[in-house]
């Protein structure tokens, strides 16, 4: 009997101690900034948040990615090792250099670790891809012809299954009907299907449709040349909180890194090129950055306007060589 007790003792004790070893991270940005957290390759928020809280950590050191949504902030890769059985808090955060960096902050016991906060995002690590999220919708039309009185009718039927809330379906149905002066009906079904899938590390979606899928493009107004990159040119908003930033950096190879780094991940217009190339003072820097940019830039055809940025027509016959020999 005593040997049963000092057995039942010690599995208790070595599952208190793997229970110990569970680490909580947390990561929050000071700036509101939305992020993903990618932990080991794996990204872990299935939304971009502000304000993220990792559970069940067995590791004492991850590989950690912060991968901001704004299109303006440079990502932190970062590997972090804490105590195994705390949670340990990190803030994202400008420097005095103005760069954005991940921050330790604090560090307590897991007995000791507060509630989650309103706001705060809770996931427990897991370390394989999201499930993807799959959108239904199914539209049946009935059409009738010739004698007054009957109705058409139009219904559509939208179910929405997300793997990450355990399956839950959302439905929706909306009916039009219009009488008219018909009688006989015939209807048409059509489904469509859209996978919408998160990867890890290079955080986006992909999106594969089947019937009747339409990707619309944006058209410039007034401009009809060839189009440089697909999607939309950033708003006129956006693009001068990007100048602002931009110009907050004390040093131009600062302000060079931040412009390309804006620059690979929206679709620009010859105009904000330009724009952009204003802010540096060096000839070689604007050079530097409309070669840089071109593969970026929705109306090519307008590209040309860059050429009154150079001081020098050498540079504006190296841009043209640049862009006469560039193949996407």
């Amino acid at each position: 009997m005593k040997h049963f007790f000092t057995c039942l003792l010690l599995l208790f004790v070595a599952q208190w101690t793997t229970a110990q070893q569970n680490t909580n991270l947390v990561f929050f940005s000071e700036q509101g900034q939305q992020f993903y957290v990618i932990l080991n390759g794996i990204q872990q928020n299935p939304n971009p948040e502000t304000n993220v809280r990792v559970t069940n950590l067995i590791q004492p050191y991850y590989k950690v990615k912060v991968k901001f949504t704004d299109g303006i902030t440079p990502d932190i890769d970062k590997t972090l090792n804490f105590n195994q059985g705390t949670e340990t808090t990190y803030s994202i955060k400008s420097n005095n250099k103005g760069e954005i960096v991940l921050r330790w902050m604090s560090e307590v016991p897991i007995a000791q670790a507060p509630r989650p906060i309103g706001g705060q995002n809770v996931i427990v690590y897991h370390d394989t891809p999201l499930p993807a999220t799959t959108v239904t919708q199914t539209t049946v039309i009935s059409n009738t012809t010739t004698n007054p009185g009957t109705t058409d009718q139009m219904n559509v039927g939208i179910n929405v299954s997300d793997p990450m809330t355990g399956g839950a379906n959302i439905n929706m149905n909306i009916n039009v009907n219009e009488t008219g002066m018909n009688t006989q009906t015939q209807s048409t079904t059509t489904t469509y299907s859209t996978t919408t899938t998160t990867t890890s590390g290079n955080v986006g979606t992909v999106q594969s449709g089947n019937v009747g899928t339409v990707q619309s493009g944006y058209v410039m107004p007034g401009y009809n040349g060839n189009v440089g990159c697909n999607g939309y040119p950033m708003t006129e908003n956006r693009f001068n909180e990007v100048v602002r930033s931009i110009e907050s950096k004390g040093f131009d190879d600062s302000k060079l890194t931040m412009s390309k780094q804006v620059i690979s991940t929206n679709c620009m217009t010859s105009n904000q090129v330009k724009r952009l190339m204003m802010l540096f003072s060096f000839e070689d820097t604007r050079l530097d950055l409309a070669k840089y940019a071109y593969g970026y830039t929705y109306d090519i055809g307008n590209y040309y306007q860059l050429n009154d940025a150079f001081k020098f027509e050498s540079s504006i016959e190296e841009l043209n060589e640049y862009t006469n020999g560039f193949r996407r």
